[in-house]
């Protein structure tokens, strides 16, 4: 009976919404389209809690924890913004309290977002999120007997996006006969550009997986530069990085807009700035875009930007 309502998007939970149950859609990105260049955005704000990627990784750290009988009452987290989304949305359901910690430069929807979740959350001076800032956090849960998952270090971070996001990703693109020549994603936390890499390469062989970071200088929410160390971006082949400006994504997001019709966030307007580089670059063949999020969290960016403060 379950699988019948499932046809027809009838859930008996919210958890139904996601992980397995509905794989985020692939769309193809017509106006991108051209000659012999196919562009393919893998869709993550379709998922539920935070609409972003970090989903995933939120219900899959907590299930973990939960059932190894680690989940205290209280769960803390260091995150820049889809993580804290995702966990106090998911904390609520577990009936646990969160509380996140957040950089200095967070983007101005965050805090409230957490307060409509009934979370508590942590303006810090950091500006970016490195090995101090978390294990800050990580010290501070054990001094009060709080659980952080640390997506940081975590395992299942990795684990998740290969079993779900890239496998997704693998099964839609056979769906669709092809094969990808180039993936692009973005540099965060590195789970899921890496678990990527790591699954299309042990299916397709010859596909190109780049990664996109902020340039010098630059905070674009959602991705970090590699000098953060991200745990699993030196575990696996990475074809190439790219930097990205904070200018360069928000111009990207309001291209995709305005060309397809959808509002993606910063970390997507990266990508697909990444994307255009390569085409410069005479990159031919297959896209395949891993967009994390939509845009609506980054409206205050969009204002600067319109108002020339960026």
């Amino acid at each position: 009976m379950l699988v019948s309502l499932w046809k027809y998007k009838v859930f008996e939970s919210t958890l139904d919404l996601f992980v397995g149950n509905l794989p985020t859609p692939m769309v193809k990105l017509e106006r991108a389209s051209k000659g012999n260049i196919e562009v393919w955005a893998k869709l993550e704000f379709y998922n539920p809690y935070s609409r972003s990627i970090k989903d995933r990784i939120a219900w899959a750290m907590i299930k973990d924890a939960y059932e190894k009988g680690m989940l205290k009452d209280v769960i803390e987290e260091a995150s820049s913004g889809n993580t804290s989304l995702a966990l106090a949305a998911l904390s609520r359901i577990y009936g646990r309290k969160f509380r996140a910690y957040l950089p200095r430069k967070v983007s101005e929807t965050i805090p409230i977002l957490l307060r409509v979740f009934g979370a508590e959350y942590v303006i810090t001076e950091h500006e970016t999120i490195g090995s101090e800032f978390w294990n800050y956090v990580r010290r501070h849960a054990e001094e009060i007997g709080a659980t952080n998952l640390n997506q940081f270090e975590n395992d299942v971070n990795f684990r998740m996006h290969y079993e779900t996001t890239a496998r997704e990703l693998v099964e839609q693109m056979k769906a669709l006969g092809k094969t990808p020549d180039f993936i692009i994603c973005g540099t965060g936390t590195s789970g899921h550009v890496a678990a990527i890499s790591q699954r299309v390469k042990e299916v397709f062989g010859r596909t190109k997986v780049y990664a996109v970071q902020p340039a010098k200088g630059h905070s674009i929410p959602g991705i970090k530069r590699i000098e953060t160390k991200p745990k699993w971006f030196f575990k696996v082949e990475i074809d190439g990085l790219m930097d990205v400006t904070l200018k360069n994504a928000i111009e990207s997001s309001i291209e995709i807009a305005r060309n397809e019709g959808i509002l993606v966030g910063l970390s997507s307007g990266a990508v697909y700035w990444g994307f255009k580089k390569l085409v410069e670059a005479g990159r031919k063949g297959v896209f395949v875009l891993v967009f994390p999020d939509d845009g609506f969290k980054y409206v205050g960016f969009f204002k600067k930007y319109f108002e020339g403060e960026i």
